[in-house]
């Protein structure tokens, strides 16, 4: 699958670009699979506006995904009448198949949400965790065990190498490829714990073959009965 990186600007400014340069051109020069964007993409969207038509984000992730038959995510703030979460929205064909948000908060500003949630699309069963969910191992390996194909991850800003670790240890763990994008910066860790992709630019475009690894595991325990 083709995948397109987006780690700086609004998902608004990239439609029109993109609009302008397919104008150009007259016809899309690849088609992409995935759109993916950090939480620059959106900034805060207030669900009482949305439901008003005051503001029409996600009204823009869902026709970049119409004009270009594709997967669009990106991270957000969404406020609910003051209670702000850090969220990701999920766009297909024209379509907004949901809003994820983020489960653990660590003394954090923002509210956690409530349930994991894993999108079924023509590309497989796409599972999303969001921002610092990334951190928490348990997060990753219950996406993995629900049948996730691939794990999208949209992220903030990143300080540090923390990040890289987690993601390749995770995916290598799990068995599942992440993909993962924050401001400034993205990256892919394959199902064998390998970075096979990081880029600083925006946009950054990918081929990438989505390969799973599984294994089978035995373990030889005392305990669990007892002989009559």
């Amino acid at each position: 699958m083709r995948i397109c990186f987006v780690t700086n600007g609004s998902l608004s400014f990239f439609r029109k670009q993109q609009n302008k340069e397919n104008a150009v051109e007259g016809e899309l020069s690849a088609k992409t699979d995935v759109f993916l964007f950090g939480f620059g993409g959106m900034g805060e969207v207030s669900y009482e506006k949305e439901l008003k038509g005051e503001t029409k984000i996600f009204e823009d992730a869902a026709l970049l995904s119409k004009e270009n038959k594709a997967v669009v995510v990106c991270g957000c703030i969404t406020d609910t009448r003051g209670h702000k979460r850090k969220s990701a929205v999920i766009a297909e064909n024209g379509r907004l198949k949901g809003v994820s948000d983020m489960l653990n908060v660590v003394d954090g500003e923002v509210s956690c949400g409530a349930a994991l949630r894993i999108y079924d699309t023509r590309l497989g069963r796409m599972g999303v965790v969001v921002a610092e969910d990334m951190h928490f191992p348990d997060v990753i390996k219950s996406l993995a065990i629900c049948g996730c194909d691939f794990i999208v991850c949209p992220f903030g800003k990143i300080f540090d190498s923390l990040q890289g670790v987690l993601l390749r240890a995770s995916a290598y763990c799990y068995g599942v490829p992440i993909l993962f994008c924050a401001e400034g910066y993205c990256m892919i860790a394959d199902a064998s714990g390998n970075i096979s992709f990081a880029s600083p630019d925006s946009p950054s475009y990918i081929d990438f073959e989505n390969v799973h690894e599984y294994h089978l595991i035995e373990t030889r325990r005392r305990g669990f009965y007892r002989s009559t």
